[in-house]
């Protein structure tokens, strides 16, 4: 269930960007700015741009517009953060990051701002995809790879399906979703060595593998495999704590309880959960 904003008095958003540039400015002033502000750099602020990108997105999955509103102030700061020390440096300013951001939204669709014809979403993801490699042809000569700008720093699933989805536009990728399953049966069979031979680098690049071909086969099923795996978690949290409730109620801790109690409370909490969603219902 979404939870809505409290009612707020209209702003001037032209006026509150300048103030918090104006802010910003001043916290990284030296000798009068913040301490800790001024001691940041591109690289320690990093984490904490994708630590609040993060941040909105579980806003959004908590469907709290208050918390969405606050988290998208931080996640503008972050980008305010970063233009205000490429300023510094003189490399470029807000101001050209929301030139170049404008640009590229225009460029990117022809069919809003210009005379092309777009006849449904799917056409315009297309026409997306192709401007994206027009563009990404003249940003790369030096790098012709179809991967060279898959962003490094993505979480490692995420990258792994981009990755594969980027081959895949040359052509190599698997037919169909059979030899998909093909080649996790293998990664499945090589992982079971390697935990047999018991050396640990092995194991490592074996559980890769296998996680690697699940990403592809989550791509060939039209399945985001990020958005699965936070599926996934949220189902386990929301069970376990459904067992952690049930043996509360019966005066007990998890930790005082044995596999085979907790594996029994387990399919109790399944069966409950289906039966509450009906027949035909996933959960």
């Amino acid at each position: 269930m979404t939870e809505p904003v409290s009612p707020a008095p209209p702003v001037c958003a032209q006026a509150e960007i300048e103030r918090l540039l104006t802010i910003m400015a001043a916290l990284r002033t030296p000798v009068t700015g913040c301490p800790w502000d001024l001691a940041q750099d591109f690289s320690s602020i990093a984490p904490y741009t994708i630590e609040e990108a993060y941040e909105v997105a579980d806003a959004i999955a908590r469907g709290s517009r208050e918390e969405l509103r606050s988290e998208l102030g931080d996640l503008l700061l972050q980008v305010v953060f970063h233009a205000r020390m490429a300023q510094e440096e003189g490399s470029f300013a807000f101001a050209d990051v929301v030139r170049t951001l404008n640009d590229k939204m225009v460029r990117r669709h022809p069919h809003v701002f210009a005379e092309a014809a777009i006849a449904d979403a799917a056409a315009q993801t297309e026409s997306w995809e192709t401007i994206k490699a027009a563009e990404r042809a003249a940003r790369l000569a030096t790098d012709p790879s179809v991967l060279a700008d898959v962003p490094l720093a993505l979480p490692a699933l995420m990258r792994a399906e981009k990755l594969t989805k980027r081959a895949a536009r040359i052509g190599f990728d698997w037919p169909d979703v059979t030899q998909v399953f093909d080649k996790l049966d293998e990664e499945v069979a090589e992982t079971r060595a390697a935990l047999a031979s018991g050396d640990a680098d092995a194991v490592e690049d074996e559980v890769g593998d296998m996680l690697f071909v699940l990403a592809n086969l989550a791509r060939k099923a039209g399945v985001d495999p990020e958005t699965a795996l936070r599926r996934a978690n949220g189902k386990f949290e929301r069970r376990f704590r459904a067992v952690e409730a049930l043996l509360a109620a019966r005066g007990r801790s998890p930790g005082e309880a044995d596999l085979e109690e907790m594996e029994a409370l387990w399919g109790e909490v399944k069966r409950a959960e289906r039966q509450a969603a009906g027949p035909g219902a996933t959960v």
